[in-house]
């Protein structure tokens, strides 16, 4: 939380959850959360894609973080996701966090269409692919991430969006239960 200039930091962090029913509806939330001094601007992944109202808020706020709490990681590849948090970072002057989950079997199966198998291990990997990717994009180098459930080892500079000169995004994670708290803290 930010404090009036030549007074002590406070060592208290409040968040806000957007909660409008349209994306332009949460990047206005967002920028009220602003206003008010908030931390961070969390956009979740239930009617709207949770990335397009951040991506409008980037515009309509200057200092407030913005995440996403939480994108379905399964729904989408390691190279869709990248290059989404990668522009988001860059539009946002580095505000940008990706929260990550997994959603539950029958959301991925039958309303994504996507595997499922293993999720503390798919996300582990899921996450080393975004930042191999993540890492060609600042460098330039070759792009090499194989493994068992993702292989990215194509990246041409026409599809690349190039270095952006900054940390890459944070990832958060929604570690729910043992075995996706420990697969990630590894």
């Amino acid at each position: 939380m930010s404090s009036p200039a030549g007074s002590p930091q406070s060592a208290h962090r409040i968040d806000g959850a957007t909660t409008a029913l349209t994306p332009g509806g949460c990047a206005d939330e967002a920028a009220q959360f602003e206003e008010m001094g908030l931390s961070a601007a969390w956009s979740f992944e239930v009617s709207h894609d949770p990335f397009l109202p951040l991506a409008l808020a980037s515009e309509r706020t200057e200092t407030i973080e913005l995440g996403t709490a939480i994108a379905v990681a399964f729904a989408r590849n390691p190279m869709t996701c990248a290059v989404t948090a990668w522009d988001l970072h860059r539009m946002s002057g580095g505000r940008f966090i990706l929260g990550l989950g997994t959603q539950i079997k029958p959301h991925i199966t039958r309303r994504y269409s996507e595997q499922w198998s293993r999720p503390a291990e798919r996300m582990r990997e899921y996450i080393e692919a975004v930042r191999a990717i993540w890492h060609t994009f600042e460098t330039g180098e070759r792009l090499n991430h194989r493994g068992e459930f993702y292989t990215h080892t194509l990246m041409t500079p026409f599809f690349s969006p190039g270095p952006i000169g900054m940390a890459p995004p944070a990832i958060y994670v929604a570690g729910v239960g043992p075995r996706m708290v420990e697969a990630i803290a590894a």
